[in-house]
């Protein structure tokens, strides 16, 4: 069986980071590309980041900077979780041999996508700027994706505001361009993610593998395991791991399909993921919504990723 093509579109952030690595590295992925877009912190911050931990672990995987900002809201960042450049806590050597691509993300995804097969599955972890706006330009290209799995979202509570989750509240408009495509999508939202929290024994867990990947992990996850406190947990999530890791184990996930609309009222709802498990409203599911993760067997697997890194 070959290993399963995609694209990380991320806003490189403390999760992203370790979603990239994972990517990166699994054996049965083919890391095709990564496209950045604000989110976590402006586009000059999050494109860096990518760059940062790419170069860092010798990753070769080219990286296309994109959107700079919303559709059509006021740009919100999450400074107060992921800090002021938006990958606080690791210390990176300054930007030698990485650099971006010239093309633009959008018009990346948008050639990548209509010279494939069909079988590129998309992995936005980040506002889904960059994967509305290819559609929006190009329509065409919603028959040539295999699946999105985002993380996004939440059937419960938010992060954002006690409705919305962050990553859909940064661009909801956006995420009504991709929930409405027609294209299938697998959510991971808050009510998994909340679930494969890094505690310190996760933490030490992983620094003992004794590379660069292990190293960066602890120093990753023991910021944000100070930041998470304010959200009511007791350890940091690692939510857009969640997504890339269900491309090639989605046995270790419980899912179930809904119908998902994006609430785009204005309201104190706005950026809500509404999601009809039960069929109330009478429209078939247009997503897979991620609620159940078996932990133990989540860890095992990003351990033995992050073991293939050499150094």
């Amino acid at each position: 069986m070959g290993k399963s093509k995609l694209i990380l579109d991320c806003d490189v952030g403390h999760d992203d980071a370790i979603a990239l690595m994972v990517a990166a590295k699994n054996p049965a992925l083919e890391l095709l590309g990564v496209t950045a877009v604000a989110g976590n912190q402006v586009l000059e911050k999050t494109l860096p980041n990518t760059l940062h931990v790419c170069q860092h672990l010798g990753l070769e995987t080219p990286v296309y900077g994109g959107m700079h900002g919303p559709l059509v809201r006021d740009q919100i960042t999450a400074g107060d979780i992921h800090g002021e450049s938006g990958l606080d806590g690791p210390v990176f050597e300054p930007l030698s041999w990485k650099k971006a691509e010239d093309e633009n993300a959008v018009l990346y995804l948008i050639r990548t996508l209509m010279a494939s097969d069909g079988d590129i599955t998309l992995v936005p972890v980040a506002p889904l700027t960059n994967i509305a706006m290819a559609m929006l330009l190009e329509p065409r290209i919603k028959e040539k994706i295999k699946e999105i799995v985002l993380m996004g979202g939440a059937i419960g509570l938010g992060n954002a505001t006690p409705a919305a989750e962050f990553n859909i509240l940064a661009d909801p408009e956006a995420a009504h361009v991709v929930f409405t495509s027609g294209v299938p999508i697998v959510m991971m939202g808050l009510d998994l993610t909340n679930q494969a929290l890094a505690d310190l024994h996760i933490i030490e867990r992983m620094e003992a593998i004794g590379n660069k990947a292990g190293k960066l992990f602890g120093d990753i996850m023991r910021f944000t395991r100070k930041t998470q406190l304010k959200n009511g947990l007791t350890a940091g999530p690692v939510h857009d791991v969640t997504a890339v890791v269900y491309l090639f184990a989605p046995e270790v996930f419980e899912v179930k399909p809904a119908y998902v609309e994006v609430d785009l009222t204005k309201g104190p709802c706005y950026g809500r993921t509404v999601c009809d498990l039960i069929g109330r409203t009478g429209h078939e599911p247009n997503a897979l919504v991620g609620c159940g993760l078996q932990l133990e067997k989540f860890w095992d697997i990003v351990e033995e990723t992050l073991r293939l890194y050499e150094e």
